[in-house]
């Protein structure tokens, strides 16, 4: 096919002497470009705060993980991410009443012309156009192009074990659709697609991510490990003709803004294996918080919204519930008559339940039935940037961490505890022992989750007990006969 294989792109761990840097300025964006590769070697987001410094700003790319986003062209003399550039200025400013920003540097080609490497940056937007022109010469035969992000294995500040979030690459065709690839398999054999003439690269971490987006046409897709605990994901393609643009994609993973780039780029936000549900919920969520503006009360509205859809079936299960409490002193009556003969009692409990149109089992299928949906909505808060920095009200001032006085989950405990006293008590001593003490244990693990998710579930508790005493009302004062 003529490519040019990925292992012609030069390698090189970042040089620890990045000699002169030019400070470029946005609406959004603080960036870095070195003169040393023409590298884009910082970017800081104006609008996003640092994990756990309020007063800092969030910084994508950086020092801090030897994170950059690299290109240069492969072919005689060309400049590539080692070669030195001319930068045009020390520091240069999105003026007010401009939409765009035009940087260009300049590396002489051996043999004489030069390549022009231009970055385009825009106002209110993350994408930023990297541009490559041969000037004053003509593109060698057989000229290609690479752009690679490079940075270190580890995971970002504020990562912890019991949120489990990928950090690692990401590479997306229309053939292969999404493939993760950890850092771990980089420069394995076949780990991920390598030719095709669509798709993107990225590096993902929680929240925030870096992509090349080239247009249609052939490519081939790279990751390889480099010295010094150094990774670099990237794409090689042709460069014909005189010039050549690349998009690359670095800030926050909001996808009102993802999906108008590129196909497959929303799933960057990564929901696993419950997509299909995660998705429409998080557009759901989406939907209600463009009318009340606050993510607080669209999740307690969402909750409200699945707790409707599932009426239906909790009602269901609540009036099994509801019946069995009735039946629990009968049940008792039977252990004690049939306590030496096991058989015995178990037929005679299945004539009960049998007699009085009882599911013993009732109770659990639409519990079972909703954890589907708890685990997907999970995902949503835990993996949604929008969630991150999103105050409720008062105390919770950011609904991606955890209570900060652990308020949240303490009453979903009391209400959890609540909700076990309405279930009628499991006739068996060892799980009747389990039904009190699991409120206590969801309490301790609540702890540290996300407000967001503590504020979905403690709200789900409590409308579940209005519909739960609704229910046993009713049928205590009815008697059980009449259902």
């Amino acid at each position: 096919s003529g490519m040019a294989p990925a292992g012609a792109v030069p390698v090189a761990a970042q040089p620890p002497a990045q000699g002169a840097v030019l400070k470029v300025r946005t609406d959004r964006i603080a960036a870095e470009i070195a003169a040393r590769g023409g590298d884009l070697v910082r970017l800081e987001l104006l609008q996003h705060r640092a994990t756990g410094k309020p007063d800092e700003n969030f910084v994508l790319l950086g020092a801090e993980h030897a994170y950059a986003a690299q290109s240069g062209l492969i072919g005689a003399g060309l400049p590539n991410h080692k070669s030195m550039w001319t930068l045009p200025a020390d520091s240069l400013e999105l003026a007010q009443g401009e939409n765009e920003l035009r940087v260009s540097l300049e590396a002489a080609i051996e043999g004489g012309g030069k390549v022009v490497k231009t970055y385009v940056f825009r106002r209110d937007d993350y994408l930023v156009d990297v541009e490559h022109r041969i000037v004053g010469a003509a593109a060698p035969d057989k000229a290609h192009a690479y752009f690679q992000l490079t940075r270190d294995d580890k995971s970002p500040a504020g990562t912890s074990s019991m949120m489990m979030t990928f950090t690692g690459a990401a590479i997306y065709t229309e053939q292969n659709k999404f493939q993760k690839v950890d850092f771990a398999d980089f420069g394995g054999k076949d780990k991920h697609a390598t030719r095709a003439d669509n798709g993107w690269v990225a590096l993902l971490q929680h929240y925030f991510f870096s992509a090349w987006i080239p247009a249609a046409g052939e490519r081939e897709y790279f990751t390889r490990k480099l010295d010094g605990n150094l990774f670099a994901a990237g794409v090689v393609l042709p460069f014909a003709g005189e010039s050549l643009t690349v998009p690359l994609f670095a800030g926050p993973q909001e996808q009102h803004r993802l999906e108008k780039i590129a196909p497959g780029l929303t799933l960057v936000v990564d929901y696993g294996w419950l997509t299909m549900i995660a998705a429409p919920l998080f557009w759901i969520l989406e939907w209600i918080h463009s009318y009340v503006g606050n993510w607080g009360w669209a999740i307690i509205l969402l909750t409200v919204l699945i707790k409707a859809v599932f009426f239906p079936l909790s009602a269901a299960s609540y009036k099994s519930m509801a019946k069995m409490r009735v039946l629990t002193p009968q049940l008792m009556k039977l252990k004690e008559t049939y306590a030496h003969d096991r058989q015995r009692m178990n037929t005679e409990m299945m004539e009960l339940y049998k007699r009085e149109k009882v599911n013993p089992l009732g109770g659990c299928l639409p519990i079972l039935v909703q954890i589907p949906v708890f685990i997907a909505l999970y995902w949503v808060l835990l993996g949604t940037v929008e969630m991150r920095g999103a105050p409720w009200l008062g105390w919770i001032a950011d609904l991606s961490v955890k209570d900060p006085y652990y308020i949240l989950p303490l009453l979903m405990g009391v209400s959890m505890f609540v909700q076990t006293r309405l279930n009628p008590m499991p006739p068996d001593p060892i799980q009747a022992k389990i039904m009190t003490w699991l409120p206590v244990a969801f309490t301790f693990m609540f702890l540290w989750f996300p407000a967001g998710l503590v504020l979905y579930w403690t709200v789900n508790n409590i409308l579940s007990i209005a519909q739960q005493w609704q229910v046993n009302k009713m049928i205590e004062s009815a008697g059980l006969k009449a259902h």
